[in-house]
């Protein structure tokens, strides 16, 4: 007699779907223009950093996600602030438009927070 077992898979954590939703909603507010993903960011803005974001002009950017590198970072602590809430990062392929034409192409990293059963970012900010 054989017995088998079979094991469930482990659960998708809850930030798995908020984070699909986020980059989805991102790209969506891009394609709308750069008012629409302005008002994103603003949106999602983590609210302990709101004072760390720009106005990208006539900019939009693009973030395609892979997945399977998201991962927890409770670490994370731009400019020697942990940010509240559950940290996580993910690694993106960046594309930026301005007017219509592709200004930048990158591959980085994004850090996502889910504080208050919400998910924040942190907007971009051009260096220069």
């Amino acid at each position: 007699m054989f017995a088998t077992a079979c094991a469930a898979p482990p659960e998708e954590p809850a930030a798995v779907g908020m984070v699909e939703r986020y980059f989805a909603e991102n790209n969506a507010a891009a394609r709308s223009g750069p008012a629409a993903q302005q008002e994103f960011f603003r949106r999602t803005q983590h609210p302990d950093f709101t004072d760390l974001s720009c106005d990208l002009g006539d900019t939009t950017v693009e973030l395609d996600p892979a997945m399977s590198t998201l991962r927890p970072d409770p670490g994370y602590a731009p400019d020697g602030l942990p940010p509240r809430g559950e940290i996580w990062v993910v690694g993106v392929e960046v594309t930026t438009r301005t007017a219509g034409t592709v200004t930048g192409h990158q591959i980085g990293s994004q850090h996502l927070v889910v504080l208050d059963g919400r998910l924040r970012g942190f907007a971009p900010c051009p260096n220069g």
